[in-house]
């Protein structure tokens, strides 16, 4: 079979990833566009057979490294291929090689994702990268069975939260376009409480437009006496959903709005077909060093691990960030950058 390299249209690209095996929200076209309108820039490559139907591909996206370094070329949850298929592969890649030099792009960085784990990348020309985008290990939830065989699964810690959640009246709720900015305060609040970066507000109503009309994401608040107390921005596609964003309040702590919003964000991904919920980043430790060390730290992902370890999912990692290297003497110089934040870090 000759395998021919083009650029996709947004409508057939999305309908490639829906249908593929690894199917993830991060190569839809729609996540393209988010990330157009903050800086980066997209660029779709695949591989079609001789009956013009896509068989591999990625999205991918661009960006200028800081300190004049070049440009970054970056696949998050991809590229999806059959990574076993030593031919698709080596045609992909050097359709991606041919844009990603066209760009200027001294590297191309991939993470590829979950379920990986008998990938042969070093056989890509591809090596372990210093820097990671995505978080690498994760807690995925199995939604299958009813209400009460999630539950069952969870700490009884958290099921006797997510009682209380109702027992206390927090009312749960799906928002609309209208609450992002109530979700943007909570989201400040938030950061400003626990110490981490948010984006910019018009990120999440981008976020919104892009994928809530096509019912691939949900905005859902918990509110008591007219009080926003918490809320969450979870995603889905096939099989998967994602929680990506939340936000709570220091009001009114003891109702546990933030287990109520979380446990309608799981009922709404298994209303829409999910299997499996992905609540997106814990510290990237082993299971026995997560439960050694995690009433003792609060740091980086550590301050969210305690909350997310209850829900009964289990800890997964997956492959990392893994480089494709165009120009050595300039990725020298992004290596010791990386280095250098780090530590500054």
């Amino acid at each position: 079979m000759t395998l021919h390299p083009l650029t996709p249209d947004p409508v057939a690209w999305d309908a490639f990833v829906a249908a593929h095996p690894r199917a993830h929200l991060l190569q839809l076209s729609a996540w393209g566009a988010l990330k157009a309108a903050f800086g980066w820039t997209p660029a779709r490559v695949a591989l079609a057979d001789d009956a013009g139907t896509l068989v591999a591909g990625a999205q991918m996206l661009l960006r200028p490294l800081p300190l004049r370094l070049g440009t970054l070329a970056y696949i998050p949850a991809g590229p999806l291929l059959d990574w076993a298929d030593a031919a698709q592969a080596r045609a992909l890649f050097n359709a991606l090689d041919a844009e990603a030099r066209q760009r200027g792009a001294i590297l191309l960085k991939i993470e590829p994702g979950l379920g990986l784990d008998d990938a042969d990348f070093a056989r890509c020309g591809l090596r372990p990268s210093p820097q990671t985008i995505q978080p690498p290990r994760t807690i995925v939830l199995d939604l299958d069975g009813d209400d009460e065989a999630i539950l069952a699964r969870m700490n009884q810690g958290t099921r006797r939260n997510i009682r209380k959640s109702a027992r206390f009246e927090v009312a749960i709720r799906q928002g609309t376009r209208a609450d992002i900015a109530r979700f943007n305060a909570l989201l400040a609040e938030t950061g400003a409480r626990d110490e981490f970066g948010v984006h910019a507000p018009d990120y999440y109503q981008r976020a919104y437009d892009l994928f809530a009309p096509a019912g691939r994401a949900a905005l859902i608040l918990g509110g008591y006496g007219g009080q926003d107390l918490a809320a969450v921005m979870v995603f889905r596609l096939g099989a998967w959903a994602w929680y990506f964003y939340g936000a709570s309040s220091g009001r009114e702590r003891q109702r546990m709005a933030s287990y109520g919003v979380q446990w309608a964000g799981i009922q709404w991904a298994r209303a829409g077909g999910a299997r499996w919920y992905d609540l997106y980043g814990v510290p990237d430790a082993d299971p026995q060093q997560l439960e050694a060390q995690f009433e003792a730290r609060s740091d980086g992902l550590w301050g969210v691990y305690r909350f997310k370890r209850g829900w009964g999912g289990q800890v997964v990692r997956g492959a990392g960030a893994w480089d494709r290297v165009y120009r050595p003497a300039s990725y020298a110089a992004y290596r010791l950058a990386v280095r250098l934040l780090r530590r500054a870090e």
